[in-house]
């Protein structure tokens, strides 16, 4: 399957399952302050067990395409770790998990699991938009002697300041799905009608600014 298909298929049931939500006409309100005409939560897919397993396997796949050296897969905090955990398994490698910042008891650990010092780790992130956290977590594992090869994650907004982010990281970023792919897939599907897609398109280049 080639990823075109792929990022179709993705995003067809990422609308399926209402893990995304799109509402031109109707704002969410992101934490950031921005207003969006798109929610999106992939942890829904998860409880979707055809889904979850078709996600797997596709992440699994474009790790072994993209990253062949990979020796670990680091889930972050909270959102990726189920992904990655899953993805691991299929893989058959070590898995850890990143924190958003070291826990305020105990061991204070920040990494959860086994990373040996010059690993090579690929990050499994559920959803990319300006990349803050992902790269966040990226460098913890980098400062606690990890060796970041990549990140896999199953959709991006694929905002430019992203890109620009993970490119000043030095991080390559993979994705299975993106915003063009699910505007497509909901107005072929029915999710919207064709006359919102300008709407849709206005959000996409300028998030921080859009207005209804």
């Amino acid at each position: 399957m080639d990823n075109q298909t792929t990022a179709h298929q993705v995003a067809s049931f990422l609308l399926e399952t209402e893990a995304v939500k799109l509402r031109p006409e109707q704002p969410f309100k992101w934490s950031s302050g921005w207003n969006s005409p798109i929610y999106c939560d992939n942890r829904v897919t998860l409880s979707f067990p055809h889904i979850r397993s078709y996600i797997k396997q596709q992440l699994a796949e474009m790790i072994k395409q993209n990253f062949p050296e990979a020796e670990a897969i680091a889930g972050v905090a909270t959102a990726g770790i189920a992904q990655g955990a899953l993805v691991a398994d299929l893989l058959e490698m070590p898995f850890l998990y990143v924190r958003p910042q070291p826990k305020s008891h105990g061991m204070a650990n920040q990494i959860e699991g086994k990373l040996i010092s010059g690993q090579k780790v690929v990050m499994v992130e559920d959803l990319i938009s300006t990349g803050g956290s992902s790269l966040k977590a990226a460098e913890a594992v980098r400062s606690a002697g990890g060796n970041v090869v990549g990140m896999a994650a199953i959709f991006t907004y694929g905002f430019a300041l992203a890109e620009e982010n993970f490119r000043e990281a030095g991080i390559p970023l993979h994705c299975l799905s993106d915003y063009q792919a699910l505007t497509e897939a909901a107005m072929q599907n029915g999710y919207i009608p064709e006359s919102a897609m300008p709407t849709l398109a206005e959000w996409r280049q300028s998030p921080e600014t859009w207005k209804v």
